[in-house]
């Protein structure tokens, strides 16, 4: 009985271990870029690891890296880094309705990146309440762990890859984009969505090369969210919807 009883206890956390496998490619890939890039730009291996630890926040952390190398002031960073991860005041309580009884929710959402959302948020009204906790903890732990691994390989031994194969060193910095455009490539089926896209692009570009390239991706987001409500209240997107 006791061994049935640990089995069904770590059913869940295998299940969702299994729902997040998926996810491992692009982590690792783009955890290891970024561990080459945070390496380039003057942090030790272990200041590297330590950000994926406790910032881990994807496109946060390269940003904080590259804006703590070029000399930023440090509220500058602070203050873009919590513009680029406000969309988890979404996310948050979007999540927490299913995982509120347990006493571990609050320090588990550290694990709630945006594939995680996106996965948990299918799952998770289909599983029984008592599943709930220990299938996120499984999905979210291997996601964490598989983010950590790579950046301490792209850390570690990034340098000597990259010193064998040149190529790959300018691939590697293209992973995190190519991950956002998987993600973002099956919203492209609507007007809203294209032009807020395509807009945001064009606007971050637009800064970039200006000359503010700090102040590119908040106000490119800015700029799409006012484009997608915007095309939204047309007739035209009224119609589609209908449609």
């Amino acid at each position: 009985m006791n061994t049935n009883s640990q089995v069904s206890r770590w059913k869940p956390w295998i299940a969702g271990a299994t729902d997040a496998l998926s996810l491992m490619g692009g982590y690792v890939s783009v955890a290891v870029s970024f561990g080459v890039i945070a390496l380039q730009s003057g942090f030790s291996v272990w200041e590297t690891i330590a950000i994926s630890v406790f910032i881990y926040a994807g496109a946060s952390q390269f940003l904080f890296v590259a804006m703590v190398a070029s000399g930023a002031p440090i509220w500058l960073v602070v203050v873009m880094t919590l513009l680029i991860n406000a969309r988890h005041v979404v996310y948050g309580p979007n999540i927490a309705p299913y995982l509120t009884n347990s006493r571990w929710w609050i320090p588990l959402l550290h694990g709630l990146t945006d594939q995680i959302f996106a996965l948990a948020h299918t799952r998770l009204p289909q599983l029984s309440p008592s599943e709930r906790i220990g299938w996120y903890s499984g999905a979210a732990l291997l996601a964490w762990f598989s983010w950590i691994g790579g950046t301490a390989l792209g850390a570690v031994a990034g340098g000597e890859l990259i010193n064998q194969w040149p190529l790959l060193g300018e691939v590697l910095p293209f992973a995190l984009p190519a991950l956002f455009l998987v993600l973002l490539a099956p919203k492209f089926n609507s007007l809203a969505w294209t032009i807020s896209l395509v807009g945001t692009s064009l606007t971050a570009l637009i800064l970039k090369f200006s000359g503010y390239p700090n102040a590119a991706i908040p106000l490119a987001a800015l700029c799409g969210t006012l484009l997608y409500y915007g095309v939204r209240t047309t007739p035209i997107s009224k119609e589609q919807n209908h449609g």
